[in-house]
């Protein structure tokens, strides 16, 4: 699947000297609101998500807002095929991507020996195997350029394991740490890495994994996807490693170095349980 001549994405005049960012997840919640963020600042964008509709929509509406040129490019990033196609638009545009937003993930609510394996799989393939082939591409272009940010949306549940969620816990446990370790990395180089933990949020992700709409959070209270962007956002262009959303998730991060690893599992446990018995009451 390729992307949209940009000619039928966006009337507004293409300007060969605007930075782009690229943004996955884009078509709703957090991405959608990283794209607003960045089109603002007057980038171009090339939106990543399955649903085409909703990528059309948030161009016109980014275009006619900012001014700003914006690439439509549906996608399902579990599948190596269609990264290939969406690093080969990459590659055209290398020199003026100065900054690529992964936020596309997913995960699923239940017991592991109970999950569907092709679900728990297509988690790794976007949470992580997407994220890393994505980052790599941007990387090295990034550093001769010595400019350029890169931010990974991890999570709160990063910095502990998840009983009943066991998988997509683990895939934000890899996307911090990979995230960590490039920072480090490129420290000084002029390109920054940040890894975004927001905790619960306002958005499609927890009717996407199963979690009934009545289902306690368990944890702080939601925030707004807007809210969760425009910390991010502030947070990425500072350079800042770490970003945790909102002063309740940060202490849940505490609590997780305070606490033995294996008591605050079974925090977490109890508080995912509670979610899927309200999901079968």
């Amino acid at each position: 699947m390729t992307a949209l001549p940009a000619s039928q994405i966006a009337p507004a005049r293409r300007s060969e000297s605007r930075p782009i960012a690229i943004i996955t997840g884009a078509s709703s919640g957090i991405g959608a609101d990283f794209a607003d963020l960045f089109a603002h600042d007057g980038y171009d964008l090339v939106l990543v998500a399955r649903r085409r509709d909703l990528l059309e929509k948030l161009a016109r509406s980014l275009t006619d807002r900012h001014g700003v040129v914006c690439d439509v490019f549906p996608a399902d990033l579990a599948l190596r095929l269609e990264r290939e196609h969406l690093a080969a638009r990459m590659r055209a545009i290398d020199d003026r991507i100065m900054a690529l937003v992964n936020n596309a993930g997913f995960g699923t609510h239940g017991y592991f020996h109970e999950t569907d394996l092709e679900r728990e799989l297509g988690i790794i393939d976007v949470n992580i195997t997407a994220l890393t082939h994505l980052t790599k591409l941007v990387l090295p272009g990034m550093l001769a350029r010595r400019a350029g940010r890169i931010v990974n949306i991890s999570s709160v549940a990063a910095f502990q394991p998840g009983p009943i969620m066991a998988v997509y816990y683990a895939s934000k446990a890899y996307v911090q740490s990979f995230s960590e370790a490039l920072s480090e990395e490129t420290a000084g180089t002029g390109v920054t890495v940040t890894a975004v933990c927001p905790g619960p949020t306002t958005t499609e992700f927890h009717g996407a994994a199963g979690i009934h709409p009545d289902a306690p959070s368990g944890g702080p209270p939601h925030m707004t996807s807007r809210e969760v962007a425009e910390l991010a956002y502030r947070g990425a262009l500072n350079g800042k490693r770490v970003v945790v959303t909102g002063l309740r998730n940060k202490a849940v991060v505490i609590a997780n170095r305070l606490l033995t690893r294996r008591r605050m599992t079974r925090i977490v446990r109890r508080i995912q349980e509670r979610r899927r018995d309200a999901g079968r009451a």
